[in-house]
């Protein structure tokens, strides 16, 4: 009884235990089950919610999209192209701008089947089936966008590729990718997947051709690198044209000149990636497969090929150039970057300046220039005519040239070089030289004028000296020590450098002469402007002759810079104004200042080291060389520059020459640069006579003081004591010109640079002649005096006798 009792209870705690665990199991499943659905519901709301923001923010992105007609898009995505031109200031025409790109368009039964079969199988595999985009791909591409993260699938189907290509810049901002997804739904409702994926081969960029031509379009492709027609091509290559749009440069069998790489492994490599996606799609066999990996296709190439050379020159790339940057801001003040960012980084310049050529080639505008066909024409005959004495038997010597009218910067005219079949380098605007001696007029005596260190008439050391940091002689160009002091006048004058060296020096001290440089955009370092030898040309880099005409240009304008330039207007194809150049005047030098510097450059004209230039041109034109003309010359260091820059109060003309490879040139070819701008002038004075304005002069402004000075000291005239002695200063009366304060009154140590030695040299043959001067007036006052005191002893000998 007792045992079964104790069964019977076991039996119901047995029961009670499952009956607990079972109402557990179920009160858990409820709590779990309530709490999944939540999470669920929840999710789902999330969902909902995010779909809402994500459509929201889309709609935002795109609400100021004009959406395109199907004709518009038709024709950008088609890249049918309102063609550029580009016209003198006279309205003639320069030429067309037109793309670099070979193209030529084949309708899609032209195109072998391999190809498209491979394009889709490698670009966009889900390409028959999307509406213009994969949003899963999309979603997927932006997350990482978002994160930093590497894509290397990008997101983007065929569609997509040719809206962002055709129709959109290629910035990646979210803005850009939402209207990239809202044109290419718009291009799949408008236009069927045959023509997507035909138009698509026809404007891709497709690397190089055999001639080193760069080549959109897949029969372009074709021809240019397997030598048939883009119907003929057979599987591999059809595999290996079908994967260079992702990296046409790189996976390109040849070079910019049209050779054939040394390596071609990473085309190859990448059409077997293009097979293998075939393959994989089903799009071929296995046995297709192996059999078009294993071909040997480099044997395929085609040899190089000759380019037919085009009849642009220098003028045609160099203002397609300008006008290319002039639009650049549109576009990335636009995304946001300003000027500094730009300048600042190559990627954001290349990418920039991309999308405003593109731009520029494609919307039909009107390029107005400001170069003068005329005056053009002339420099250009000038070179063929005359350059001939430039050469030295060694080879071919460069020339850099511009004509800019003072007073707005516009720049008439301009030689980039002497043949440009043979040489594509514009010196005029790209070369970067040591400019030599023409520094010292803008970055060392305006400067100092600028400031008030120094008068026209003030006193430079010329005794020998060295450079502090390496000790070495700072020389003379003709190797002579002066041993002296000479005026501002005469050292500029005679290009002299150890008096500009020991001014510099003391330049530093008193302003920062970068300063005045970045206000006329000339670029160099801040560095530079603390060595020792910049005011002799001494830079890293060098200056362009645009960047020296423009601050000649500078002081021929009272001090007033303007930036040079050759773009004046773009407009559209109906007249509305796309650019128009606006003059922003910088008062860089003081009025009094740069009118004493052209006073100053007029000597070196006239009988200094430019009298070459002059005399030659009296030879030419009379007349002109009767003009008030004020200038520099310029030799580097070893004769591997000469430079000869001059203004009249209408125009800056300079001329520089140089060997490209930094060759040393014969002493006397400054003398033959003088003769060649002379040529230069007088070429384009007899087209157009006014532009020079050689009726007037260059005035000294009102503002000029005018100070009576010794010709020895620099300072004021009268009495000084010096060294103890006071004494009537020495040197003849001669009138100085300052900006600021005007002279001082004249001491011992009355210049710039030299040692005590150096000053006791110079006053010690007048200090002589004072003291002998002194002493001999102290006898004879002496004697005077003795015999005064004996006449009076005399007299009192005769009163007393009286």
């Amino acid at each position: 009884m007792a045992e079964h009792d104790q069964n019977h209870k076991n039996k119901h705690k047995k029961s009670s235990y499952n009956k607990n665990w079972l109402l557990g199991f179920h009160i858990s499943y409820g709590v779990l089950k309530s709490l999944l659905l939540f999470v669920i519901v929840l999710l789902l709301w999330l969902g909902s919610l995010g779909i809402g923001v994500g459509m929201g923010y889309f709609a935002y992105l795109v609400k100021d999209t004009e959406v395109p007609t199907k004709e518009t898009l038709k024709n950008e995505i088609n890249d049918i192209e309102q063609v550029s031109h580009m016209v003198y200031a006279n309205n003639e025409s320069i030429g067309d701008i037109t793309t670099d790109l070979i193209r030529t368009n084949v309708k899609s039964d032209a195109i072998s089947p391999y190809v498209k079969k491979a394009i889709v199988a490698t670009e966009d595999e889900n390409f028959w089936k999307h509406h213009g985009f994969v949003p899963k791909a999309t979603i997927r591409a932006l997350i990482s966008e978002a994160l930093g993260a590497s894509n290397s699938s990008g997101g983007s189907t065929l569609t997509q590729q040719l809206v962002k290509q055709q129709v959109l810049t290629s910035e990646t901002t979210f803005k850009r990718k939402a209207n990239e997804l809202l044109l290419a739904y718009r291009v799949e409702n408008f236009f069927s997947k045959q023509q997507i994926l035909t138009t698509y081969l026809n404007v891709s960029p497709f690397g190089r051709n055999n001639k080193g031509e760069n080549i959109a379009g897949v029969e372009e492709a074709a021809k240019g690198i397997f030598g048939v027609h883009a119907k003929d091509l057979s599987l591999p290559q059809a595999a290996f044209i079908a994967g260079l749009p992702q990296s046409p440069i790189t996976y390109s069998p040849y070079t910019a000149t049209g050779d054939k790489k040394k390596d071609l492994s990473a085309g190859l490599e990448r059409k077997n990636d293009v097979l293998f996606n075939m393959y994989r799609e089903k799009e071929i066999t296995e046995k297709e497969y192996l059999a078009a990996k294993s071909y040997d296709l480099a044997k395929d190439f085609i040899e190089k090929g000759s380019n037919t050379s085009n009849q642009n020159d220098y003028l045609y790339y160099y203002v397609q150039k300008e006008a290319t940057e002039v639009l650049m801001p549109t576009y990335y003040k636009a995304d946001g970057f300003k000027k500094e960012d730009i300048t600042s980084s190559d990627d954001l310049y290349n990418k920039y300046y991309k999308i405003a050529n593109r731009s520029l080639r494609r919307n039909g505008y009107t390029v107005h220039s400001t170069i003068n066909k005329e005056l053009y024409d002339s420099m250009q005959a000038t070179a063929q005519n005359y350059g001939n004495m430039l050469d030295d038997g060694r080879g071919t010597i460069q020339v850099g040239s511009i004509m800019m009218e003072n007073s707005t910067g516009k720049i008439l005219a301009f030689l980039g070089g002497r043949n440009y079949a043979e040489n594509q380098n514009n010196h005029a605007f790209d070369t970067r030289r040591s400019p030599a001696s023409t520094m010292k007029p803008i970055l060392a005596y305006a400067p100092a004028i600028d400031v008030g260190l120094i008068g026209s008439e003030s006193q430079l050391s010329n005794f020998p000296t060295t450079f502090k940091s390496s000790g070495g002689p700072v020389t003379n160009y003709d190797r002579i020590n002066r041993n002296s002091f000479e005026s501002v006048r005469q050292a500029l004058k005679k290009s002299d450098n150890i008096p500009v060296y020991n001014l510099y020096q003391a330049l530093l001290t008193k302003t920062n002469p970068e300063s005045y440089f970045k206000k006329m955009n000339i670029q160099m370092s801040s560095a530079e402007f603390s060595y020792e030898s910049i005011p002799m040309g001494g830079t890293d880099h060098g200056l362009t002759v645009l960047e020296q005409t423009n601050a000649y240009a500078t002081l021929a304008n009272g001090g007033v810079y303007n930036q040079g330039y050759v773009i004046d207007t773009i407009t559209d194809n109906n007249g509305n104004v796309i650019y128009k150049h606006e003059q922003k005047p910088v008062q860089v030098y003081a009025k009094a200042t740069a009118s004493i510097m052209n006073n100053l450059m007029r000597d070196v004209i006239n009988s200094g080291t430019g009298i070459k230039a002059k005399s030659t041109l009296a030879q030419l034109s009379p007349t002109l060389a009767g003009g008030d003309w004020v200038g520099k010359t310029g030799t580097s260091q070893d004769e591997n520059d000469f430079w000869f820059t001059a203004s009249t109060p209408g125009i800056t003309l300079s001329s520089w020459i140089g060997y490209d490879n930094n060759t040393p040139m014969y002493s006397s070819w400054g003398q033959n640069n003088m003769q060649f701008w002379a040529y230069l002038a007088n070429g384009t004075y007899q087209i157009d006579p006014n532009a020079y304005q050689t009726n007037r002069k260059f005035e000294l402004d009102a503002s000029v003081i005018k100070s009576e000075v010794s010709s020895f000291t620099g300072q004021k005239l009268g009495t000084s004591t010096i060294n103890g002695v006071k004494m009537q200063v020495p040197g003849s009366k001669v009138t100085s010109y300052f900006a600021k304060d005007g002279a001082a009154s004249s001491s011992f140590e009355f210049g710039i640079g030299g040692t005590t030695a150096n000053y006791n040299t110079v006053w010690a043959p007048y200090l002589s002649a004072t003291k002998k001067t002194t002493e001999s007036t102290k006898k004879e006052e002496k004697k005077a005096e003795t015999t005064t005191n004996n006449d009076e002893e005399d007299q009192d000998q005769d009163e007393n006798e009286d």
